[in-house]
């Protein structure tokens, strides 16, 4: 259904936009947009973060513990 949308199509469908809601509306809604996005990107960086902190508390030490006493 969506094959047959062409460039004329999507313009058409851009000045409809613009003529609904306004400049100022869709700034405000691509900033909104915007803020959205960096938030989720910044979720996801502290959740790898996370992940790779623990995987490393978890590798510091693999002694086993009957060699650690003889230290």
């Amino acid at each position: 259904m969506l094959n047959n949308i062409g460039l004329p199509g999507l313009l058409l469908i851009a000045v409809v936009v613009l003529v609904l809601f306004g400049r100022g509306k869709i700034s405000s809604l691509m900033g909104e947009v915007g803020k959205g996005i960096t938030s989720f990107k910044k979720g996801v960086k502290e959740g790898t973060d996370e992940i790779e902190q623990d995987a490393a508390e978890v590798a510091k030490d693999v002694t086993p513990e009957t060699e650690k006493d003889k230290a």
